[in-house]
């Protein structure tokens, strides 16, 4: 049927905008669907990461509370150390003042001794010198009995006080000897105390500094593993949202899509041109013969143009696939001018 050219660019314009329409909305959704499985697998994989941050989160808060505990422990342990360090320097004190007295003690036997020494070295020297008097010569010079009395009583005291001073000697010596051995173990025993509280700071000092440490760095970590599980968690957050905003604006297009569907139709199908130009001509009816021009088949293609392309005998007596392959030679050439609803 004949048509203005106003018509036909009308068509055509219309024809144009719904194929690119289409095409956009293709290449949108497509993209969309893309981004969405994108996004779809960055989340996946976040939360992966996340419940595995979250797994060694819990370990390493383990480790932290285990760490802590060790650390009041050893605060504990570092309390009683101080008590026995406090205890122990007191009765560093009581040792020393004791061997301060000790040693007062032993100069002043010292001098007992040396004193003592020298008396009896004087005693010794005087009698030497005289001589020790016999019972016979004091009998011989006492004039009477009273004076005997005297003189024998006098001869004991004498010999007592010796004997006495010679005693004296003896004990002090001991006493002496005695007091160096009690102040030498006094000092070795201060020295030994002193060696157990100096052990004792460097424990207290070993502990305390790796409990803090071990404490410290768990702190760290569990600090880091729950600034990453934030950052997961957020971005997590964000992906979502934006994985829903992508299936919400493609169940928008698929809607539209649908409201298309016939046009679609009309644009695309089984056909080598257009549907709509098949549907136009003919109806899809691939028998179907126009008794003004004589064309026939689907396509309406006229007898000389049939034979022009290899055609055999009548346009609507050849085969589907044969009409489709001489309608598709026709489209390549001359495209929508060679039919009328072109």
């Amino acid at each position: 049927m004949p048509r203005s050219i106003a018509t036909e660019f009308g068509i055509r314009r219309l024809l144009g905008v719904l194929a690119c329409g289409s095409l956009l909305c293709v290449l949108v959704v497509c993209a969309n669907a893309g981004a969405a499985g994108s996004l779809q697998a960055k989340v996946e994989a976040a939360r992966a990461q996340a419940a595995s941050l979250a797994s060694d989160l819990q370990a390493k808060q383990g480790e932290l509370a285990a760490a802590q505990g060790q650390a009041a422990e050893a605060a504990a342990r570092e309390e009683q150390l101080s008590g026995l360090l406090a205890s122990g320097q007191e009765r560093a004190a009581a040792l020393s003042d004791k061997v301060a007295g000790s040693e007062h003690h032993l100069a002043l036997e010292k001098g007992h001794l040396r004193r003592a020494r020298q008396a009896l070295s004087q005693r010794l020297v005087a009698i030497y010198e005289s001589g020790s008097p016999s019972t016979a010569s004091v009998v011989l010079a006492s004039s009477d009995f009273e004076e005997l009395s005297a003189r024998t009583e006098y001869l004991k005291q004498i010999e007592n006080s010796d004997t006495a001073l010679a005693d004296r000697v003896e004990q002090v010596r001991n006493e002496v000897s005695r007091q160096l051995k009690l102040v030498a173990a006094t000092k070795a025993r201060v020295d030994a105390y002193n060696a157990r509280l100096a052990a004792a700071r460097s424990q207290i000092s070993a502990v305390r500094q790796s409990a803090e440490s071990s404490a410290s760095e768990l702190q760290s970590l569990a600090a880091a593993r729950q600034a990453s599980l934030a950052t997961l968690k957020s971005n997590i957050g964000g992906w979502v949202s934006d994985i829903q905003a992508a299936k919400a604006a493609a169940a928008e297009r698929a809607t539209a899509s649908e409201a298309r569907t016939e046009v679609d139709r009309w644009l695309g199908g089984p056909y080598s041109i257009p549907s709509y130009i098949v549907m136009c001509e003919s109806g899809g009816n691939y028998s179907a013969v126009n008794p003004s021009s004589g064309a026939g088949g689907a396509y309406q293609i006229l007898p000389s143009t049939w034979q022009l392309y290899g055609g055999q005998g009548a346009p609507q007596d050849g085969s589907k696939a044969e009409q489709d392959a001489i309608a598709a030679e026709i489209w390549a050439d001359s495209g929508s001018s060679a039919w009328v609803c072109g």
